[in-house]
């Protein structure tokens, strides 16, 4: 199966548009292109049930963490005009390729 191109990258601040989370925002701590789901900070969290491991230092008991959800279940926020936005690709004069907002035309990388 070939990966998939999405255009959220880690640490975008992003909000979920579906599901029990839905309204939520939060950085994206993780992508995953192989699945096209991404890790969400405060977002869909769960509880693990881990066993203690001396050697790696970890506790037991029930840990909440973070699951993934679909890259197609969120949408970035832009940071120019804190607006939900799709994304598009734009190359400036000095030939870098940027991601743009599509509502404000601002760019959103860094």
């Amino acid at each position: 199966m070939a990966t998939l191109q999405t255009p959220i990258r880690r640490n975008d601040t992003v909000i979920v548009t579906t599901g029990k989370d839905s309204g939520k925002r939060g950085r994206v701590l993780k992508v995953l292109p192989a699945k096209n789901r991404l890790v969400v900070e405060g977002v869909n969290m769960i509880k693990r049930h881990t066993r203690p491991n001396p050697q790696r230092n970890v506790k037991g008991g029930i840990v909440e963490r973070e699951a993934s959800l679909h890259a197609s279940n969120v949408q970035l926020l832009c940071p120019e005009c804190s607006k939900m936005t799709r994304i598009g690709h734009q190359v400036l004069s000095d030939g870098r390729k940027v991601r743009i907002c599509r509502k404000c035309e601002g760019v959103v990388d860094k």
